[in-house]
């Protein structure tokens, strides 16, 4: 059987199935399954062997960890203080509470690292808020649905931590890779909001104001939540722990924090835990499939196949980025971040080596094209996380909120392209 047919088979029977309602995870175990026997003659004991090398990972400890604390935190009611406190120093802007929603989302990114997490919690506590002030719908939205997805890309990211796991890469240094272009991102997309609102005068009311006072003491309300994020990502960074040992120690102060603020309990320590191990357990899932599924690619030729493909093409670095740039644009319409990561690394790392590109700065590249696959229809993830808060809204208002949104985001994604630094130069500083 042929490169060519066994190529055109694969992809066809991945479609097919997933369309047929198959889990990702589980699609791509079935069909390294039947690779192994009638293409690579490899007895099925190398599913056990495949499963065992990727998910026994120190690393992939901190997963579970750091989405307990997360979700502990949140638990707390600490996001209404956090949404109040930035409210009252960015509300100032144009775009008022939308702004406020974007760096909340960025600070909730700290804590969390998920992009599905933030959407949904700022849908519930944030839009309300934004109705009652006659905000625009569309502008609430993309507000909501963007801002959450700077969650996989400020520290401690879940998507990071999966994509360092995979590769062998130090977490540590992807997660410093991140803040800098996570930063940037915010800006720009606060940036949206304050020509949205001048092109659009009634998209937003006019900003409210506050006094000093105000201020001072919404930051009160906040500020152990900002020493917990200050002290697990500054024993990162200073060497101090490991990202995992990081996460244990985050995981313990939350239940410290939510104790502190009388909202610890049997069922938030359940819901919580229950949480990291549904993520985790999913993740899992879909780390083993995509490492089998890999298996058969690399084995069967496939791989190298593409990968000489795409170098022939002689088009340099910035034509085959723009290439994957696409074809992730593509996927991200069908797959989640984590199984569009797993199912596509296998070609794209050795084209990034063959380029000579630094496969930390193109962890950085990938989350934020990531990103914008939580905000892309039909399968979006962020749009179908509002929906579930917000029934009464369709998918197709929420989706059109984000569209002036993606522009600042592929403006972040190329000034990482042509100055690599923004994403180096912290992990160079620190290491």
């Amino acid at each position: 059987m042929s490169l060519e047919l066994i190529a055109v088979l694969l992809v066809i029977s991945l479609f097919l199935l997933l369309a047929m309602g198959l889990e990702i995870a589980f699609t791509m175990a079935v069909l390294a399954s039947i690779g192994f026997a009638f293409v690579l003659s490899y007895p099925q004991v190398q599913i056990a062997w495949s499963g065992w090398e990727v998910t026994n990972s120190f690393t992939l400890i901190a997963l579970p960890l750091f989405i307990f604390m997360g979700q502990m935190l949140s638990l707390t009611g600490g996001i209404h203080s956090l949404f109040s406190a930035a409210n009252k120093w960015i509300g100032i802007l144009p775009g008022g509470l939308a702004n406020s929603v974007i760096v909340a989302c960025a600070v909730f990114g700290a804590m969390s690292g998920s992009s599905i997490a933030a959407s949904a919690t700022f849908s519930s506590i944030a839009f309300p808020e934004m109705e009652k002030r006659n905000y625009s719908p569309t502008l609430s939205f993309g507000a909501i649905a963007v801002g959450g997805t700077i969650a996989v890309l400020i520290p401690p990211s879940i998507i990071f931590i999966i994509y360092g796991s995979w590769e062998s890469l130090s977490i540590a240094r992807l997660f410093a890779a991140g803040m800098l272009p996570g930063i940037i991102l915010t800006s720009l997309l606060m940036l949206t909001v304050i020509i949205w609102v001048k092109i659009k005068p009634n998209a937003a009311p006019k900003p409210e104001s506050f006094s000093w006072g105000e201020r001072f003491r919404a930051l009160k309300d906040v500020i152990v939540w900002a020493a917990l994020i200050i002290l697990i990502l500054g024993v990162i960074f200073g060497g101090v722990m490991t990202p995992t040992e990081a996460s244990a120690l985050g995981a313990f102060l939350s239940i410290i924090v939510a104790a502190g603020y009388g909202k610890f309990s049997y069922t938030a320590l359940k819901a919580s835990a229950l949480s990291a191990v549904r993520v985790t357990a999913m993740v899992g899932f879909v780390m083993i499939g995509a490492r089998l599924l890999a298996f058969l690619v690399q084995n069967a030729g496939l791989t190298d196949s593409f990968v000489k493909f795409m170098l022939s093409l002689e088009i340099g670095k910035y034509g085959t980025i723009s290439i994957l740039m696409v074809v992730y644009l593509i996927l991200g319409c069908f797959f989640d971040a984590s199984a569009m990561l797993l199912l596509t690394t296998p070609f794209v790392m050795p084209i990034i080596t063959s380029l000579r590109l630094d496969p930390i700065w193109w962890g950085v590249v990938y989350v934020i094209l990531a990103e914008i696959s939580f905000v892309t229809p039909p399968f979006g993830l962020n749009l179908f996380s509002i929906h579930g808060v917000l029934p009464q809204y369709p998918i197709t208002t929420i989706a059109k909120g984000t569209l002036p949104f993606l522009i600042p985001m592929f403006v972040t994604i190329w000034l990482l392209v042509l100055f690599p630094q923004l994403a180096l130069w912290l992990p160079n500083v620190l290491y």
